[in-house]
């Protein structure tokens, strides 16, 4: 089952409602079956990737809005006029777009916290944290986590296909990888070790005594089976207790009524 592939066609089904509603600048990529894009408006105060209230939130904040710059990482899969000024976050597959849609919200964060049963007294929202994991060498790892919320680390996922394989010696520079899981545990296929996005991230969150949340889709078990592969290779009782996960159908859940909405019809959460 091409789990990945189904989500994709479902949001892309519900993209195209919520631009039909909203009346939100879009357009296809070149892909067959397309990937919809969105656009902010000409005056700026409006963006169809994104909830109005939380665009408004985003611009508001130079931080956030600093993430809606990062370029889209496939301009060859664009229509020519559009490879140079897309952004990753204009896709109504970015799971990025979808964690900011929900934390930048007014109002939202520690409802949806209380929802998701996390206890965090720090409401500071910080995307692409850098997390400087330590290498065998002395250096630090450019590892960048999708969004730190005082002593909690977030990986959003939505419609990639996996948490990424990477060769074994790429794997084993990370210096407290033997401490961390039992290495023996850990996937490997060719040389290749899977899930390397969720050991990178448990990696920070061992180094940084801090707790991991993996956000996932309910509708992709595939992405769940990968991370309790991963999970179950965690060494220490209390880091294992530390990381886990949520779905986004609970953080929907637990949205205020005018973001519930946005996300039922958006994302079909």
């Amino acid at each position: 089952m091409d789990w990945s592939g189904a989500l994709r066609d479902t949001l892309r089904a519900h993209a195209v409602e919520w631009a039909d509603q909203s009346g939100t600048l879009h357009y296809n990529s070149r892909g067959q079956p397309p990937t919809i894009l969105f656009e902010q408006a000409p005056d700026g105060l409006s963006h169809g990737n994104f909830q109005p209230n939380a665009w408004r939130a985003i611009m508001n904040n130079a931080g956030w809005g600093a993430r809606l710059n990062k370029p889209h990482s496939q301009s060859d899969a664009l229509p020519a006029d559009k490879a140079e000024s897309a952004c990753e976050l204009d896709s109504s597959n970015s799971s990025d777009a979808l964690l900011m849609n929900c934390f930048c919200f007014p109002g939202a964060l520690q409802r949806i916290l209380d929802g998701l049963d996390i206890a965090e007294a720090d409401e500071q929202i910080e995307f692409g944290y850098k997390a400087k994991v330590p290498l065998v060498d002395g250096a630090a790892d450019a590892t960048e986590i999708d969004m730190r919320i005082g002593s909690t680390l977030f990986e959003a996922k939505l419609t990639e296909k996996d948490f990424t394989a990477r060769p074994r010696d790429h794997v084993l520079r990370y210096r407290d990888l033997e401490t961390v899981f039992e290495i023996s545990a850990l996937r490997s296929e060719a040389g290749q070790v899977s899930g390397y996005q969720l050991i990178r991230n448990v990696l920070a969150a061992a180094h940084h005594h801090s707790r991991l949340i993996v956000l996932l889709d309910q509708r992709r078990p595939d992405l769940l089976e990968e991370w309790w592969q991963v999970h179950s290779a965690i060494t220490s009782t209390a880091l294992r207790l530390r990381c886990g996960f949520r779905t986004w159908q609970q953080l929907a859940a637990a949205s205020p009524p005018v973001l519930a909405r946005f996300l039922s019809v958006k994302y079909g959460l």
